[in-house]
């Protein structure tokens, strides 16, 4: 992810000092904040008969892992709706409401089953097809409806595992990134995460083969309302990184298969 700016920093800085955490200096780094599947609501969202900032808020322009995701307690995901939807988390009790900012990268992993080996294609999985959808199903659809990519992670060979083969090191992806955040800066004002309405119609239009793609998507994928944003700001992000101005066919392609995990899953 790229540096904080000033602005940035000045807010983390506010709600880690809210939650009596830091230690008074000015928080320069992106959070990462990863609470156990054991946490309460009130720990993931905030609250207490003094309200305090809760996990969501800590990792404010940061990353928020949950691992093991459908260990979690179903009613305490829910509480991610909102701040997944608006930016914050809004805590109510007798004597005051507070808001606090929860604009965050929501990063999740979980089993595809209880056994783990559900379509592992070395290793037989001992899950009955109902204990796999109770399992799946502990994840609510409006919640995934919420998550912009789904990555289906396959073991590794023994090729994979051994082979010496460099990836693309983090110093160079984190200037691409970088690069992609400044150019949607310089467009629109503002990411493209936060691109909505006539501002998300004018700087993600689809034109020729894209719009026809789309179009035969929205209606075989079943693509509600929130999902359609989310495939164009996806793909109006691909294009970005690929230092394109215009979405192509192969962006929203891109944008549609990591939609199209979550509708296989579900």
């Amino acid at each position: 992810m790229p540096p904080l700016t000033e602005e940035e920093s000045i807010e983390v800085t506010k709600v880690a000092s809210a939650a009596g955490v830091g230690d008074g200096h000015l928080v320069r780094r992106r959070p990462f904040r990863a609470p156990h599947h054991t946490i309460s609501t009130s720990g993931l969202a905030g609250g207490g008969s003094n309200p305090r900032p809760g996990e969501v808020s800590l990792a404010h322009h940061g990353v928020l892992f949950l691992d093991e995701f459908p260990e979690f307690s179903r009613s305490t995901l829910e509480v991610l709706r909102q701040p997944l939807e608006d930016g914050t988390v809004t805590i109510s009790r007798v004597a005051a409401t507070l808001t606090y900012p929860a604009r965050v990268t929501l990063v999740c992993s979980m089993n595809p089953c209880p056994c783990g080996y559900h379509g592992d294609r070395r290793r037989a999985c001992r899950c009955s097809a109902g204990q796999v959808e109770r399992y799946q199903g502990r994840v609510s659809g409006p919640l995934l409806d919420r998550i912009d990519l789904f990555v289906d992670v396959p073991r590794l060979t023994r090729e994979e595992l051994r082979g010496g083969e460099a990836a693309e090191g983090s110093a160079g992806i984190r200037a691409r990134v970088g690069a992609a955040r400044a150019l949607q800066t310089k467009r629109q004002g503002v990411p493209n995460a936060a691109l909505a309405g006539r501002a998300l119609r004018e700087h993600a239009a689809l034109g020729g083969e894209a719009e026809a793609l789309f179009s035969r998507a929205i209606d075989r994928m079943a693509l509600s309302g929130r999902a359609h944003d989310r495939v164009l700001r996806v793909a109006r992000t691909a294009a970005d990184l690929a230092g394109e101005p215009e979405i192509g066919v192969e962006h929203l392609a891109e944008a549609l298969n990591y939609r199209r995990a979550a509708s296989v899953d579900s």
